[in-house]
């Protein structure tokens, strides 16, 4: 031991240092759940605008969360866990990959999670900028830009050739585009529907193709529920026309919308080598169970499970609305959003269902 020099036993604990790092941040074995990365907005935010001090878009107070373990408020627009908790969990996780500004806050440990993916997700952002600017949000194209700075990171710690190669087995989930509508109705756009419909289907395009650009392959796509079925919009449609039900103008937007993506997507398929997608008819999936309510377990399809006033969608859910006594029966939350059982049944339907509700493969299939 005398004899060994000093350069050499710096090289020995380098490489003693380096094998350890290599160790812990390593890319998931084989038989190891991919890594997830989830953007979009608050049908997926799991606490990303907690982190944002001026979003008007929060749900981290009570009573959201009172079904979460330990009735603790997450910053999830839910009574529990949402759908990509519960598509985590159908990949093998916990619940979903923790929000991207949550893992900033942890320092030098913000590398080692990123193998498991990572939620991009901000509610009320849309696929436009625009869309929720007022709110303080993060639109899809700075979720975009976050994601690459994961990919810089990926690329420091096990290099490009492998970075590529694990982004190319990680699943990217997208589910937004309901904001951008609702912006649509809010600001009384005199801009012909098939246009806006064609700007929402353009900014798609390149956000997917940035996206891809970056070494995404797999791509699970949700598209728009029947966003004028939600309590508000039946308010809505109660204060405006003055009857029961749901508000139309909105469902149509959203199946026009649904028929482009679904064409959007097969010509990026064709376009994009590799590419490989699934997209989830939220519309179809959301509209069946309204009308077969009692079927999937549902009493109450039209008004919010916590709020107040008509329906319980007069405003937010917060500690001093009324809240339900029991949620497994709503499918509504709160004014716009899910109940943690709707969430469920939403993501088991997203990745086992038929093709009649998620093509042209589920996400089942898009992970194999």
């Amino acid at each position: 031991m005398a004899n060994i020099r000093i350069p050499t036993l710096v090289c020995l604990f380098l490489s003693m240092v380096l094998g350890t790092y290599a160790t812990l941040f390593s890319p998931p074995a084989d038989g190891m759940p991919p890594p997830i990365f989830i953007l979009g907005d608050s049908t997926a935010d799991v606490g990303t605008n907690s982190y944002l001090p001026h979003s008007k878009a929060i749900a981290n107070f009570p009573y959201n969360g009172i079904d979460f373990p330990n009735s603790r408020p997450t910053g999830r627009f839910s009574n529990g866990f949402n759908s990509a908790d519960y598509l985590g969990k159908k990949f093998g996780l916990k619940r979903s990959p923790a929000p991207f500004l949550s893992l900033l806050t942890l320092g030098p440990r913000f590398k080692k999670h990123l193998f498991k993916g990572v939620n991009f997700a901000s509610g009320g952002a849309g696929l436009l900028d625009i869309t929720g600017s007022n709110l303080t949000v993060i639109p899809l194209s700075e979720q975009i830009a976050q994601f690459s700075t994961v990919r810089d990171n990926l690329t420091a710690l096990i290099g490009s050739d492998a970075t590529d190669t694990l982004l190319s087995k990680s699943l990217f989930f997208i589910s937004t585009g309901s904001n951008d509508i609702f912006g649509y109705f809010v600001a009384n756009s005199t801009m012909p529907r098939d246009k806006f419909i064609s700007i929402l289907i353009c900014a798609y395009s390149d956000h997917i193709t940035t996206l891809y650009n970056l070494g995404a392959r797999k791509f699970g796509i949700i598209s728009i529920p029947p966003v004028g079925c939600c309590p508000s919009q039946r308010r809505l449609q109660k204060i405006v026309n003055g009857v029961d039900g749901c508000f139309e103008p909105m469902n149509d937007l959203a199946l026009d919308f649904h028929s482009a993506l679904d064409t959007l997507l097969g010509n990026l398929s064709t376009g994009l080598p590799g590419l490989k997608y699934s997209l989830g008819n939220a519309f179809r999936m959301t509209i069946d169970v309204i009308t077969n309510a009692r079927a999937f377990g549902f009493d109450h399809v039209d008004s919010a499970c916590c709020g107040s006033g008509y329906l319980n969608a007069n405003g937010i859910c917060n500690w001093t609305a009324s809240l339900c006594p029991d949620r497994r029966k709503y499918l509504f939350w709160d004014l716009f959003h899910p109940t943690n059982k709707a969430s469920n049944l939403a993501a088991e339907t997203l990745y086992s269902g038929p093709t009649y509700y998620v093509s042209p493969i589920n996400f089942a299939q898009l992970a194999s």
